[in-house]
């Protein structure tokens, strides 16, 4: 459990949900979160598709649900002929608080550098939002032992150079992208060795005062079953959700996991 970072855990939807169902979706969780809120300490986030912002949006303000409209990515300009494509400055005015920038999928199927995801950290932050940077590792690299090196190369790429106030406040997210779909498992001795290598990475860029306050994710198909264990990791900030947090009751299970 982290000393002093509030524990964030989103759920980012991918291309699931149209805005129908993203309303019932949010209405359930509201339900389930209704009578006790979210545990001392713990923030959540919700990332629906882009045309299902502002149906959540309208939801979460109304009901007064205790979750943060978050976004699944953003383009790094503020405007231009970029057909198909949603800038920042777009999501800070539907009032979305937290942007995913580098997801693996987004890496993989998209073909996103790491000079793209550090200009779309820009934009975020530029727009008074929180950036969640993903980063992580293949199988193949795993295998050759090359992960820590790859991660921390990653870290360097969004986070080299900036001051330490800034670093501070982002989310960083590691997904194992070598246990996802492989039939391999990540163990939490896994994430909390990546979380603290991310820590460490971090603390070289940018200080000890960064590398304390920043919050760093594990993002490796979290359940019910594994919340906690994985919360209780010292290095390990919250939760990066994929699947789980299509259903309410399992999310909100998450939400809870390991709170006294």
């Amino acid at each position: 459990m982290s000393e002093g970072r509030p524990l964030l855990v989103s759920g980012n939807w991918k291309m699931n949900e149209n805005h129908f169902e993203s309303l019932k979706l949010v209405q359930e969780l509201a339900a389930l979160l209704r009578a006790g809120g979210l545990p001392p300490g713990r923030e959540a986030s919700v990332h629906p598709p882009f045309t299902s912002l502002r149906s959540v949006q309208v939801a979460l303000e109304s009901d007064h649900v205790p979750l943060a409209l978050g976004a699944q990515d953003c383009h790094p300009a503020d405007k231009g002929p970029f057909t198909g494509a949603v800038s920042a400055e777009m999501l800070a005015k539907l009032g979305v608080r937290l942007v995913i920038a580098g997801h693996s999928e987004r890496r993989t199927l998209c073909g996103e550098t790491d000079e793209q995801v550090r200009a779309k950290l820009d934009a975020i932050w530029r727009h008074g939002m929180t950036p969640i940077c993903c980063v992580g590792e293949t199988l193949e690299e795993r295998r050759a032992g090359e992960h820590l090196a790859k991660v921390r190369s990653q870290v360097a790429a969004a986070l080299g150079g900036r001051r330490g106030e800034q670093v501070a406040s982002a989310v960083i997210a590691y997904e194992p992208i070598w246990a996802i779909g492989s039939g391999e498992t990540a163990s939490p001795d896994d994430a909390q060795e990546m979380c603290a290598a991310i820590r460490v990475a971090v603390g070289e860029l940018a200080g000890a005062g960064a590398a304390a306050a920043v919050r760093v994710q594990y993002g490796g198909s979290a359940t019910p079953d594994n919340a906690a264990e994985l919360l209780a990791c010292p290095d390990l900030d919250g939760l990066l959700v994929g699947g789980a947090s299509l259903d309410a009751a399992r999310f909100a299970a998450i939400l809870r996991a390991g709170a006294r």
